[in-house]
């Protein structure tokens, strides 16, 4: 019989998701993902999550409420650092436990723990340990392991291209992406930054991005940028930033403020986020103390409405059209 794994459409979904399902199918596991977030899963999340969550976490835990009864075993590793001398939120780091105390009776968890702060090797050794899950052959782990190595080296390829690692990941057809980046080869170009799960969660997000299209808008994300850039970028700083997240949002705003094109930069921020409430000041002083370029900082949880933010980007749209034509 085939185990069912559960991957919740949230968090690093949106980073690694081609990595995990390629390494779970080439290990004969079946991958089930939570449907796309809706009122419901929020929610649902909200109810069991603990208050002072933030909204992402908060979404996750409606997630995993998807997913339980459904799967074998859910993959929530605890992901400490995916790069040396920085780290992800301590939240994420806790969510295998937070949500064991959360929600009863949920299937046994995948919670291999993800350290690459100090030492690369243990990667392999996290990968390992995933793998015995569902085999005890060493070598079919490591060849799973290449397979979906490639397979996420082409999503990044992907990515940067100019395709949004949403739609890389939802395979949506790259020609018709192609032809619609090629047609808004004249719109003003507006860089958005912020958290992945926040940015390409449509619900999340309140569609943020789909409704910068719709007002003519072309949209560029951090994600896009090569990964050497970023850290570039972000070695300005006096100080290294140490958290990984928060040093794309940073290095993204330093480059797309020197880009030829770029009429706009918005920040998505999701209230009660720690990391964001400095990374999201420090960006906005930087853009703001340049003065090229306007800047509109959104801060969403559960309860912000959809008329104010789409008030918000269609005056923001308007300030760029009538700068454009002075």
């Amino acid at each position: 019989m085939t185990v069912k794994v559960g991957i919740p459409r949230a968090l690093f979904y949106y980073y690694y998701f081609p990595l995990w399902k390629s390494f779970f199918d080439a290990l004969g596991a079946e991958v089930i993902t939570s449907p796309p977030t809706n009122k419901g899963i929020v929610d649902g999340g909200v109810r069991r999550a603990v208050d002072e969550a933030c909204l992402p976490v908060k979404i996750f835990y409606g997630h995993v409420a998807e997913l339980a009864g459904r799967v074998d075993y859910l993959f929530v590793p605890r992901l400490a650092a995916v790069e040396n001398k920085a780290f992800i939120c301590p939240k994420l780091m806790g969510l295998p436990d937070m949500l064991r105390a959360g929600i009863p009776d949920l299937p046994p968890m995948i919670d291999v723990t993800v350290d690459l702060s100090r030492q690369r090797e243990r990667l392999q050794q996290s990968v390992d340990e995933v793998g015995r899950y569902l085999t005890i052959d060493r070598r079919e782990i490591h060849r799973a392991w290449e397979l979906a190595l490639v397979q996420y080296r082409q999503f990044r390829e992907t990515v940067k291209q100019g395709v949004l690692p949403s739609e890389a990941v939802e395979g949506i057809n790259q020609a018709a992406i192609t032809a619609g980046m090629e047609e808004g080869a004249s719109s003003p170009r507006i860089a958005v930054l912020g958290h992945g799960y926040n940015l390409y969660d449509r619900h999340t997000s309140l569609d943020l991005i789909q409704k910068l299209r719709r007002l003519g808008a072309q949209v560029v994300t951090s994600d896009m940028l090569p990964r050497e850039m970023v850290e570039k970028e972000a070695s300005r700083l006096p100080k290294r930033m140490f958290w990984t997240l928060g040093k794309g949002i940073v290095g993204g705003a330093y480059h797309f403020l020197q880009r030829p094109g770029i009429r706009g930069i918005i920040h998505l921020a999701s209230f009660g986020c720690g990391p964001d409430s400095l990374v999201g000041d420090l960006v906005e002083r930087i853009i703001r103390r340049d003065g090229r370029v306007p800047f509109m900082l959104l801060t969403v949880d559960e309860h912000t409405g959809e008329a104010g933010v789409n008030t918000r980007l269609e005056a923001f749209m308007d300030m760029i059209a009538w700068r454009g034509a002075l």
